[in-house]
């Protein structure tokens, strides 16, 4: 598997959790029970990141969406910012702007051109603030 397709993976797993805040380890095993493939080591650890830690990455996208609040912004563009934030902050080996280009066209294929302007945004910002 690419590490494209497994981040897709690991935007569904995330989207999915937008509704339902199950664990990492219950989204894993739902969508085994849903006969999904195995999900590889990398869907694994941005899942695990990206929901070990959601409450700092919600707190920076907070802090940099200027006045949007979590609930106003899309399910998909909140899933995948949280990915690339995740890759951004706990993921050494991948460059932020790998990050921020595949968040984007995560948006772009499940959402409009309006919701990744907004996401370029916050990672933008993100990026700057840690000295990228």
């Amino acid at each position: 598997m690419t590490r494209k397709e497994s981040r897709e993976q690991a935007f569904i797993l995330l989207f999915e959790y937008s509704f339902c805040g199950d664990s990492a380890n219950e989204l894993f095993e739902t969508a085994k029970e849903a006969g999904v493939k195995e999900h590889d080591e990398y869907c694994k650890a941005v899942v695990e990141k990206a929901i070990g830690n959601v409450e700092d990455i919600d707190a920076l996208i907070t802090k940099y969406s200027k006045g949007w609040s979590i609930s106003r912004i899309s399910r998909v563009a909140l899933a995948a910012l949280r990915i690339a934030i995740a890759e951004i902050l706990y993921i050494e080996s991948i460059p932020s702007s790998v990050s921020v280009n595949e968040c984007i066209e995560i948006i772009k294929k499940y959402a409009s051109e309006q919701d990744a302007s907004f996401a370029n945004g916050i990672l933008g910002s993100i990026i700057r603030a840690n000295g990228e």
